[in-house]
């Protein structure tokens, strides 16, 4: 079996590495390809890969190269986890909208229509040329926004599945707090990427008995600290929102922390640095305790689950995926792309069905959805009038001034990688 992975180079793909090779029972892979136009960084990386697979005794080979078309020949999989404009433009995406009293963050928000923009057209150019190479193998995204670019490579007839580590980390959180195994947890977890609740914590299976109201009794205070919001607003729901949604129901409150501290792209940019060093060192053959911090926790044991039920060779019965709605929340259309459970095997991930969503968080899916249609007809077809009505259309902007300012520094920002500007 290869293994594909587009944007090897990056500082995440360690533990990648790491879950390849302590997992290699569920997905027995020969040859892993780490493609990256970054050769310094590649080298680190890639380095550091072999002496991983080394030291826990994978027999496979990691080969690294920067040439998209002969890394993805063969693939049985390709794995997307790219940052067009780097750390860089994450820097910018997070600061100027600020200036308008907006939430700068990468994936929602202006900020994550500059990321969809930058992203949408890089994405449907390699997922094009993996499937001139292998038109039979899967492309899952990591790539942010999931959401978005999962329905970009959808809708253009691709193999595509998008996968984030959120849920995961929501089950082993609460795997934890239970005190049995993260297989036994099974979430109700609904909505689009990033936004997106747990409205019901089963042991056992789809079926199984909802322990969620026990669950936050008990320890509501521990989880509503991770999510950064106050004990009583989960108490009033009932559910666990994402930690995405503190943009939403704090986000005056959000604005003036992120104006008055370093940003996240700063501090991860910094983190990167120290993280490279670490990788030169010839004597290191595991994922440092740093890269904890760097984010992306449980991504390789989401990423070998999904794959191997994907190639058909074990694997997890349900997974949380990105996939076409059809029907499985009656208030969004067919093709919006949602984030929830679903069997997974070789044919694709197929939805299971959700429980009556909360007109509270269904009102929000449908909003998000519309915003989320119009930023990727921003990102296929360009132009800055497409750019205003996404923003204008995002609940995180939707006044006319707003939109029409952060339209001007979303170009102005971003020309270098807008083809159209």
């Amino acid at each position: 079996m290869k293994l594909t992975v587009v944007g090897g180079g990056s500082t995440y793909t360690p533990e990648l590495i790491d879950g390849f090779a302590r997992l290699r029972d569920t997905l027995p892979i020969e040859e892993v390809v780490l493609v990256d136009p970054a050769a310094e960084r590649l080298e680190l990386v890639g380095g550091l890969a072999r002496r991983i697979f080394a030291k826990q005794g994978h027999p496979g080979r990691i080969v690294t190269t920067d040439d998209l078309d002969k890394g993805v020949e063969g693939a049985d999989a390709v794995l997307l986890q790219l940052r067009v404009g780097g750390q860089a433009a994450r820097q910018q995406d997070e600061t100027w909208p600020l200036e308008c009293g907006c939430v700068g963050q990468e994936t929602t928000g202006a900020g994550g229509l500059a990321k969809a923009l930058r992203t949408v057209p890089v994405v449907l150019d390699i997922a094009e040329r993996v499937r001139r190479a292998n038109p039979n193998a899967w492309i899952i995204d990591f790539t942010n926004p999931v959401g978005i670019v999962t329905r970009a490579l959808l809708e253009a007839g691709h193999k595509a599945v998008g996968l984030c580590n959120v849920a995961i980390g929501f089950q082993r959180k609460f795997a934890g707090l239970l005190g049995v195994a993260p297989s036994d947890v099974h979430l109700d977890h609904v909505g689009l990427n990033h936004l997106t609740w747990e409205t019901g914590v089963r042991l056992g299976g789809p079926e199984g008995e909802n322990v969620l109201p026990g669950l936050l009794a008990a320890h509501g205070t521990d989880i509503a600290g991770d999510l950064h919001l106050p004990r009583p607003l989960l108490d009033r729901l009932g559910v666990v929102p994402s930690y995405y949604l503190r943009y939403y129901y704090a986000h005056d409150e959000v604005v003036r922390e992120l104006r008055t501290k370093p940003s996240r792209a700063a501090e991860v940019a910094a983190m990167e640095r120290e993280l490279l060093d670490l990788y030169a060192d010839p004597a290191l053959d595991e994922k440092p305790e740093l890269l904890a911090r760097r984010g992306g926790a449980f991504y390789s044991e989401a990423a070998v689950d999904l794959t191997a039920s994907l190639l058909g060779k074990g694997g997890s019965t349900y997974q949380v995926v990105n996939a076409y709605n059809r029907g499985t929340l009656p208030f969004l259309p067919d093709d919006a792309v949602i984030e929830v459970q679903a069997a997974v095997g070789p044919k694709g991930p197929a939805p299971l069905s959700v429980p009556s969503v909360d007109p509270l968080y269904a009102g929000l899916m449908a909003s998000v959805t519309t915003y989320e249609d119009l930023a990727l007809r921003a990102a296929l077809h360009g132009g800055r009038d497409r750019v205003f009505r996404a923003l204008l259309a995002h609940p995180l902007v939707g006044q006319y001034a707003y939109a029409e300012s952060l339209t001007d520094q979303l170009i102005a920002h971003n020309r270098e990688h807008l083809a159209w500007a």
